[in-house]
């Protein structure tokens, strides 16, 4: 087996036992982005020089890091001092981040070398990764379509094996989505078990920081570096920090799933609802016991969820005005000059958005829609709480379509946000999920999403590390 196949963990192993040094695994995988970025578009910038110089001190350290050594890739609107961060937008284009976001301070903390940041939907508005002001970015298992969105970039470099373990953000399902959809595993934690400072905000209320990773050992051991309490934070909740990995190897029997009957309706694709039944099935000869639920306010998540998401993104991105940082448009007179930064420097998405928050939240609409939504919005987590007062995890499929091919879904923008169906309640309710590959429909991944009680991410990767044993090995292509 080459070296960017193994997991995180296992690379970890190889350096812990001088096998090979920290150095040398990162420069196996800047070579692998040299060679084969152009085909995949994961990243936007590579921090070569700076990752080796990392990479030789930290093999220096005494680290007792699970992931000492073992380098990272991180999404590109997560700040890291003296390195490119641009959200993948023309309006933050020659950004120089200058601070370390709570996670990226972790990861260094943890001796782990930086490869370089992600593509990503601009601002992360965004299901496919189409989005991008710097380029677009494709699925490995073919590369006409699309990875998912918004953090396609980091679903694709682990899947093609440009990094081992990868950070991205997700908002409305910007974890789970695309690793289901590139056939990887993604985890969105409980919304304030990771800090979110220095992360560029989209929607306040709804941002998390998750991890993708080949297997879900390597996305426990990565999440408990980047999860705690941080009082640079103010939504960063005091809540100990499992050790995620004494949930592995557990055993499942009598454990009670939900199946919500609202996630198997007609919009979701035969072929994917065979896949996720057998899934289903797989679980319950291991023991675990299977019931029926219902989540009846699932029929408004994407309504409201784009609301409420619209609504804080207009808030959040009237700082990018080209007036203190970034893209800077015609400067004749102080109203051109923010009316064409804001025109030229950002994307049709996310102007699209910014109006539609602004429109909801403006005087006379306010009530309507945006206090409505909120209103809505706990009745959907009062539907989560209620249903896992009566069993320990909720199973759905995370996509109700395969990966689509490139441009097949941008003129429409309302099938696109339908492709977020599965994901976006679970941040309305601010609850951890989890998407680990399921299988194949014609050589394209499915992925099973697993949802679970607030901070109870341990008994998600006790039932994802149950299926990924029993699921078996995937073989990722070599491009």
């Amino acid at each position: 087996m080459k070296l960017h196949e193994l997991s995180a963990v296992e690379l970890s192993e190889k350096i812990k036992n001088s096998d090979i040094t920290s150095e040398e695994v990162t420069k196996i995988f800047l070579d692998r982005i040299n060679s084969i970025d152009e085909k995949t578009g994961a990243f936007v910038s590579v921090n070569s020089e700076k990752a080796l110089k990392e990479a030789r001190e930290y093999g220096e350290k005494e680290n007792s890091s699970p992931l000492h050594g073992v380098p990272i890739a991180i999404k590109d609107n997560i700040l890291s001092i003296g390195d490119l961060t641009t959200s993948a937008s023309k309006i933050l284009d020659n950004y120089i981040g200058i601070y370390d976001s709570t996670v990226v301070k972790k990861i260094k903390e943890s001796c782990m070398p930086i490869l370089g940041k992600t593509n990503m939907d601009e601002f992360a508005m965004g299901s496919s990764n189409e989005n991008s002001g710097i380029k677009p970015v494709s699925n490995v298992w073919d590369t006409d379509r699309v990875p998912g969105g918004s953090s396609g970039g980091s679903a694709t470099a682990v899947a093609a094996g440009e990094a081992p373990v990868a950070l991205g953000t997700d908002t409305g399902g910007s974890v789970r989505q695309p690793a289901a959809l590139s056939g990887v595993v993604g985890i969105k934690p409980t919304y304030g078990r990771v800090s979110r400072y220095g992360l560029m905000a989209f929607g306040s209320s709804l941002d998390q920081i998750g991890v993708f990773s080949k297997t879900v050992r390597d996305a426990a051991e990565t999440l408990k570096i980047i999860a705690g309490y941080d009082e640079m934070d103010s939504t960063s909740a005091d809540v100990p920090v499992d050790n995620y990995t004494e949930y592995l190897n557990g055993d499942i029997k009598g454990l009670k799933i939900g199946i919500p009957k609202e996630y198997f309706a007609e919009s979701l694709d035969s072929e994917i609802k065979k896949v996720i039944d057998n899934s289903i099935n797989m679980l319950k000869e291991q023991g675990a016991e299977i019931r029926e639920i219902s989540l009846p306010h699932t029929k408004y998540a994407v309504p409201t969820y784009y609301i409420i998401a619209c609504a804080e993104a207009a808030s959040n991105l009237a700082r990018y005005d080209g007036v203190r940082y970034g893209y800077r448009g015609d400067n004749s007179s102080i109203e051109d000059m923010y009316v064409k930064s804001r025109t030229q420097g950002l994307g049709k998405e996310v102007k699209r958005r910014i109006m539609l928050g602004n429109y909801v939240l403006s005087s006379g609409f306010y009530d309507a829609y945006y206090k409505k939504a909120s209103q809505v919005r706990r009745l959907i987590k009062n539907d989560f709480d209620k249903a896992l007062e009566e069993v320990d995890v909720i199973l759905t499929p995370t996509s109700p379509v395969l990966p689509f091919k490139k441009g097949e879904k941008m003129e429409d923008p309302v099938q696109m946000y339908l492709a977020d169906i599965y994901t976006v309640s679970i941040n309305l309710a601010g609850l951890p999920g989890i998407s680990v590959p399921a299988g194949f429909v014609d050589g394209l991944p499915v992925g099973l999403q697993i949802i679970g009680k607030f901070f109870d991410e341990a008994t998600l990767f006790r039932v994802s590390d149950k299926f990924e044993k029993i699921r078996g090995k995937i073989t990722y292509p070599e491009l």
